[in-house]
């Protein structure tokens, strides 16, 4: 039996629409709600709504707060095969970077989002998803970022805004 945690932040992959405003918002953690269109065989994951937050709200506190969730998390028994932590892209980078100096995780920690919601049509949310949870029982020992086919180890991970992914700038 495989084990994983993970660890909602909100950002685009987690935001809903209002109805009543006509805006795209972090309300409450639909993850669930994606799970369940998933088949995980031999697969148990814990979540742990942390946040509810656009990644370009998050600050120093909030982030401090992802390492402390994600250590708490390595720190468990039994200890999980691996960390996804859903995020915003917008900041993805910064929180990543902060994870690999601040951890030295003895199983992957993989963090993912979503260039468009959950709910909208053509999104990526569900796939970014679905490749993060593979990817996190799988890799080797490290932080990564997991999206659209590729998984991106920590330090040199950016989001690349004209092509609408992530990138590496390590050499």
């Amino acid at each position: 039996m495989r084990t994983l945690t993970l660890i909602t932040t909100g950002g685009t992959i987690e935001k809903t629409y209002d109805e009543s405003t006509g805006s795209l918002e972090n309300r409450r953690s639909i993850v669930g709600r994606m799970l369940r269109r998933l088949r995980l065989e031999g697969t148990v994951v814990t979540t742990v709504e942390l946040m509810s937050k656009d990644s370009l709200h998050m600050t120093d506190a909030d982030r401090a707060r992802v390492v402390a969730a994600v250590r708490f998390a390595l720190g468990g028994s039994p200890r999980p095969d691996g960390v996804v932590v859903l995020h915003g892209t917008d900041t993805l980078c910064l929180t990543g970077e902060l994870l690999r100096a601040e951890l030295d995780p003895p199983c992957p920690v993989v963090l993912t989002g979503a260039m468009r919601p959950y709910e909208m049509q053509r999104s990526d949310a569900l796939q970014n998803l679905t490749e993060a949870l593979f990817a996190a029982g799988t890799l080797p020992p490290g932080v990564y970022c997991v999206a659209h086919g590729r998984a991106l180890p920590f330090p040199g991970v950016c989001k690349d805004r004209e092509a609408g992914t992530f990138r590496s700038t390590a050499p």
